[in-house]
């Protein structure tokens, strides 16, 4: 499975125009539930992330089955490629039409794609059955256009930006419909959707 995936506010916005996501992600830390195993504190890098019960199973199941994440150049180039140690897959595919760094990180399973249909191609190598994310925004929208976007995984966080970086960045095609949701779960602070993409 392929799902285009982020936090986003209420009316969309997956960060504000300089980037800055304000308290869209602090429902990351404001439960008793850590996402990661904590007798195995090196996975996810360490994460701190302590969510509510509803939320960590939700979380826990989705990154547990992702085993490739697809992201665009600015989210890379803004986290440093959270230093070499995805988050929450075992491979990270950079869509950029500029190479890896030199010298960074040589051991990081990081791959750079020029194009996003070279990039899903190369995540779907990678998957080898799995399952593979796609971050929101620019890359994102351009997968679902393409046709190569199977679910929108959505976690909106009850705030209102009024402008920023659009969860799906510039569409191309215009309307294009989802199913109705089949997960809808409530955390605190974050309802957790999850819609098919209509065919």
């Amino acid at each position: 499975m392929r799902y285009l995936h982020a936090v986003a506010s209420l009316d969309g916005y997956i960060a504000h125009e300089d980037d800055g996501v304000g308290p869209l992600h602090d429902w990351y830390f404001n439960g008793d539930h850590p996402i990661v195993d904590v007798d195995r504190p090196e996975l996810h890098g360490g994460s701190p992330f302590r969510v509510s019960a509803a939320s960590a199973e939700y979380v826990r199941g989705m990154w547990a089955r992702q085993k490739v994440a697809v992201m665009g150049r600015r989210l890379f180039d803004l986290t440093d490629g959270w230093e070499g140690k995805p988050p929450a897959a075992d491979h990270v595919v950079v869509v950029s039409h500029r190479p890896r760094p030199e010298g960074w990180r040589p051991e990081a399973p990081y791959h750079f794609a020029r194009s996003v249909e070279e990039g899903m191609a190369k995540a779907e190598e990678l998957a080898d059955g799995g399952e593979i994310a796609v971050t929101a925004g620019d890359i994102g929208g351009q997968a679902l256009a393409l046709g190569l976007i199977d679910r929108v995984a959505i976690d909106v966080v009850p705030v209102v930006f009024g402008s920023g970086k659009p969860y799906f960045g510039s569409l191309a095609k215009g309307h294009l419909m989802l199913e109705d949701p089949e997960v809808v779960i409530p955390g605190d602070r974050v309802l957790h959707l999850l819609y098919r993409v209509r065919r």
